[in-house]
């Protein structure tokens, strides 16, 4: 892409960069990313700035100095830590930088709480703006999920998205704001992913080139599904509605016994060169599966039969809570009507009557109710932090840290670092490849802001 075409981004709260990755696609280039989670920082680092050859070549890097670190354009740290450094915050505000990205944690926001030292997720957006004001970047995009459009209390005046709009409306030289709703799906990537994001175009450059907000909330839908004009500041949609790409696409390398076709989704993900990847080794990465116990997989197989029947697995929880007896007869009712045996996609059959199937669901019942099986023939569900939520269509078992990468959108040289998952009281400060995957921007999604960018700065 031609130097006219390229913007200079800073990317804050990075994770393991599918923001980053869609901007480079699309002709970024970073100056800073600051990433507060070594494992996901190792990830970005990787894929996006330079090979990590060794573990204690990493472990070197993560006790370097904040200077140090900074120059090298990736901070393995709190974004406080870069504030607290104001030759730092003159040296990137000298840099003239075109864009401040990324997703603060806003839960806890409040226009009114700026200061509240109690509440660090308060802290976290203010910090965010903070080096907006320091900086004036032209163009801020802001990124969180959609639940930021309810109020998170009752004594809450207005949402958190409301609010966090008027304070980058009021933040350093001033910005004009367009809040949109934004879905992955729209913009080419296999996965329902609806979130929200604040668009913010510094003032002066709104006003010399007479670019507006709509003042309200835009959502994004399919080409062929929109009744109007785009506004300025939201992103265009890429893909029509029989274009978009499902499981099957998405897997179609991937599935047993596959024929290996290749599809313009595949042929995507597969040309790492594209997506100005660091790492160039080839191959798929990350495309481990789990080892599952007898009975989990079971459990699995009984989900895919019960799928066949167009029936939710939430069933098995719902008969988890009764008396056996009461379950059995709810069950067996459930199932009288069905067409059996009932069989797994592979032919395997697991009941051949109404009451084999009763049975088999109250030997494998369970309180869990957030696991069902993904349908080939749709776009994924939104991708999460935890790996055993959803289970594969075809084989019994959930799916690798690639087939959720490939629902996101990242490209198969895309290398994700550091342990694969971990649990309990670990998943408050780890971040392994499966919360990599689940709490990062779709890069195809971060292509077309990317593109927006590029249209308004031009």
């Amino acid at each position: 892409m031609s130097k006219s075409n390229t913007f200079s981004y800073i990317d804050l709260f990075a994770g393991c960069g599918g923001l980053s990755l869609g901007f480079e696609r699309s002709g970024g280039k970073l100056v800073l990313a600051v990433e507060r989670s070594p494992m996901a920082a190792e990830t970005f680092s990787h894929n996006l700035i330079a090979p990590v050859v060794s573990t204690a070549e990493w472990d070197k890097y993560v006790n370097r100095s904040v200077s140090d670190q900074v120059h090298d354009g990736l901070l393995v740290r709190e974004l406080k830590f870069l504030l607290d450094e104001p030759s730092l915050v003159t040296e990137l505000a000298n840099l003239n930088i075109d864009v401040i990205a990324g997703g603060p944690p806003c839960q806890g926001f409040s226009l009114a709480g700026r200061r509240n030292p109690e509440d660090l997720r308060n802290q976290l957006p203010w910090q965010f703006l903070d080096l907006v004001s320091s900086v004036s970047p032209k163009v801020v995009v802001i990124e969180n999920v959609v639940g930021m459009r309810h109020k998170f209390s009752a004594d809450q005046t207005e949402p958190v998205f409301d609010q966090l709009q008027q304070a980058l409306r009021e933040t350093g030289a001033g910005y004009v704001v367009q809040g949109v709703e934004v879905n992955a799906m729209h913009y080419g990537a296999p996965q329902h992913r609806p979130r929200l994001m604040i668009i913010g175009l510094r003032a002066d450059i709104a006003s010399s080139k007479n670019l507006a907000s709509t003042g309200n909330l835009w959502k994004s839908d399919f080409l062929d599904n929109l009744t109007a004009a785009v506004p300025d500041l939201a992103p265009i949609p890429s893909v029509r509605a029989d274009q978009s790409p499902t499981l099957s696409d998405a897997l179609a390398d991937l599935l047993p016994d596959s024929p290996k076709l290749k599809n313009p989704f595949i042929e995507e993900v597969k040309n790492s060169s594209v997506w100005g990847l660091s790492n160039q080794s080839g191959g798929i990465k990350n495309h481990v599966k789990r080892n599952h116990t007898k009975q989990a997989i079971l459990r699995f197989e009984l989900y895919q039969a019960l799928a066949s029947f167009g029936l939710d697995a939430k069933i098995v929880s719902k008969a988890a809570v009764l008396p056996e007896n009461q379950a059995k007869s709810m069950l067996q009712t459930k199932f009288g009507s069905l067409a059996f045996p009932a069989k797994t996609p592979n032919g395997k059959t697991v009941a051949k009557t109404a009451t084999e199937l009763a049975d088999l669901v109250w030997e494998l019942r369970t309180k869990k109710h957030s696991q069902r099986v993904l349908p080939l023939d749709k776009v994924a569900r939104t991708v999460v932090t935890i790996g055993d939520d959803y289970v594969h269509p075809i084989e019994p078992r959930t799916f690798t840290v690639r087939e959720l990468a490939r629902f996101q959108g990242f490209p198969d040289g895309f290398e994700f670092r550091a342990k694969e998952t971990t649990g309990g009281l670990n998943r408050r400060n780890e971040v392994p490849q499966y919360s990599q995957v689940g709490n990062a921007v779709s890069p195809f999604l971060a292509k077309s802001v990317g593109e927006l960018i590029n249209r308004l700065l031009k």
